[in-house]
């Protein structure tokens, strides 16, 4: 699977973009890495109501290479 623009940021910059943007930063992500429902879902529902905001977080600051619903 190819690296999109928003994965070479570093893990800094990517877990302050996921706490306040997650579902903007990770939506779009999704999109680029050819999930365009999930991505353009994960936008309008706000992270899937803020469920997969939390797991998106948990994963960053545990250092999971995992993105839920990616």
């Amino acid at each position: 699977m190819a690296k999109s623009a928003i994965d070479k940021l570093g893990w800094g910059v990517l877990l302050i973009l996921t706490i306040f943007f997650d579902p903007i930063v990770q939506g779009i992500n999704r999109v680029l890495r050819g999930n365009a429902l999930i991505g353009i879902l994960w936008i309008i529902t706000g992270g899937i109501f803020g469920i997969g905001w939390i797991i998106d977080i948990f994963t960053m600051i545990t250092k999971k290479d995992i993105t839920f619903l990616a």
